[in-house]
This record gives C-alpha cells, sequence and structure tokens, in this order.
C-alpha cells in the first residue's frame, strides 16, 4: 500500500454531506489508506446544499475554467477545495453553474429526479478525471461510490482509452442497497455517442434506470465490492464479465477486508 495512490470517486462524504452509508464510506477508506502509508484524493459533487463558508471551501483557479462538452453544449467547470478538519486528507468539489449550483443531490425541489442527471453525471465523470490530468496526480486504483460517479469506469475505458496516463490505472465499484428507482433521460445513450463512446454495454441503458447504470459501470470495472446483499440484482451482468468480487456486510472487520481486496488491483507485478 505504501506510496499506491488510490482516488475516491463518491457521491458524498461527511462532515460535507449527511452521514449515510456511502458518505460514511467515502471518508473511512482514504482514511484507512492514508494510515497504511498510501496516498488519496476525494472528489465529489459541489451541490447547492454544502456550505462553502462553513466548510471553508476555496476556488482553485488554476483547475478551473475547462470546458467540457456535453452533448454539444459547452459547460465551464470550477473546481473547489478544502480539507477535512483533523485529517491529511482533501476533498475536491466539482461545481458547474448549470449542474450543481443551489440544487440538491438527485431530487428537486418537489422531490422528483432531476431531468438532467444523465448530464449532471456525465460532467462530473469527465471532471473529475481532467482535474486529475491537470493536477498530474495519476491514480493506481479509482474507487467509485455513488449513482453520479458510475460513469466514470465507461469514461476511463473508452473515452481516455487512448491516454497512456491511465495505462495501469484499475477501477473498482462499491454498490449500495438504496439504489433510486426511475429513470434518466431516453436520450442518455446518444449523449454518450456524442462522446464517441461505442461499446456493446451500452445497450444496457436503452433502458435508462438507476439500476442500469450500475450494471454499465459494473461492466466496464476491474473489481466489485457490494455492500449488502443485492448480488442477484446484478446476476445478468456478472455472469457476462469476469471480476474480483467482494462481500463485506460486516462494520467491524472491514478494514481488513478492503485492504486485501486493496491489494489485488496494487501488485507491482499487476
Amino acid at each position: 500500500m505504501k506510496g499506491k495512490r488510490i482516488l475516491y470517486i463518491s457521491s458524498e462524504v461527511i462532515p460535507y454531506m449527511p452521514q449515510t452509508e456511502i458518505a460514511t464510506m467515502t471518508y473511512s477508506l482514504p482514511k484507512l489508506v492514508n494510515e497504511n502509508g498510501g496516498q488519496t484524493r476525494i472528489f465529489i459533487p459541489k451541490y447547492g446544499i454544502i456550505n462553502e463558508r462553513r466548510h471553508q471551501l476555496h476556488e482553485v483557479i488554476r483547475l478551473s475554467g475547462i470546458n467540457l462538452i456535453i452533448n454539444d453544449m459547452d459547460m465551464p467547470l470550477i473546481l473547489k477545495v478544502a480539507s477535512i478538519p483533523k485529517e491529511r486528507m482533501q476533498v475536491y468539489f466539482i461545481d458547474s453553474e448549470d449542474y450543481f449550483k443551489d440544487r440538491k443531490v438527485e431530487f428537486d425541489k418537489n422531490n422528483k429526479l432531476y431531468k438532467d442527471n444523465d448530464e449532471r453525471s456525465i460532467f462530473f465523470a469527465k471532471g473529475v478525471i481532467e482535474t486529475i490530468k491537470k493536477l498530474n496526480w495519476i491514480p493506481d486504483l479509482v474507487h467509485v461510490h455513488g449513482w453520479i460517479a458510475s460513469f466514470v469506469p465507461l469514461y476511463l475505458k473508452k473515452y481516455y482509452n487512448e491516454d497512456p496516463q491511465f495505462e495501469n490505472t484499475k477501477v473498482i465499484v462499491s454498490l449500495y442497497e438504496n439504489i433510486l428507482s426511475g429513470k434518466m433521460d431516453k436520450e442518455m445513450v446518444n449523449k454518450l455517442k456524442y462522446d464517441k463512446i461505442q461499446d456493446k454495454n451500452l445497450s444496457l441503458l436503452e433502458n435508462p434506470t438507476y439500476e442500469n447504470l450500475y450494471k454499465i459501470s459494473l461492466a466496464l470495472s476491474d473489481g466489485v465490492i457490494f455492500t449488502s446483499d443485492i448480488k442477484s440484482d446484478f446476476e445478468d451482468i456478472l455472469k457476462k464479465i469476469k471480476i474480483p468480487k467482494l462481500e463485506c456486510f460486516s462494520k467491524s472487520d472491514y478494514e481488513k477486508e478492503y485492504l486485501g481486496f486493496y491489494e489485488k488491483f496494487l501488485s507491482d507485478d499487476e
């Protein structure tokens, strides 16, 4: 683990978001890696509900201003950063006037799913990857948490696949029990194809449910962690791919389990 770089891309992390399972794990796992000699970075969206003044966020001017093309539209990226109090952990916040400013996580003020959640997810994935390239901090392992990060494996493997910086980067996905019901925009596949992404697994998104979003994330990953007993929901895709799996439901001994799983992807002879 010493000197290895692990990038956490998540929908949330404490103390900036409520103490959900995803937010807690996105805090605990980087802390664990740091304590075992690794290096970490954490990326989450800068939702409007995150209090910038209270948490002392500040904009990284030299890394802001990247224009990301989302479905033929130029969408400026704003990057902010903060340090988790009392921990040696930096959190980077992907912000956008259109996709995150003054907005909640997945539901609007009428408790309806945002109609552009697909574009928010694409913007987040591309924004994180472009930022780590500019930081010149290329991870050995990427650990993905939450629906909004689910396009990261697809973009790393199919959009940035010719970038030599990511040649040896592995991607694992954690799947949690509370999967959103409902659907994304029916044009989502065409938005991905605008980026010239071609993959047989895109057919999964012809029915653009959040469960199928997780399935395509899984199909392009190198490993998966089930944090609850939901593996049966993904048997159809698991039968088609052969990747390492970790079923870790215990709250008491997860540290050893996770470190052991990480080591499968971090050995020097990989």
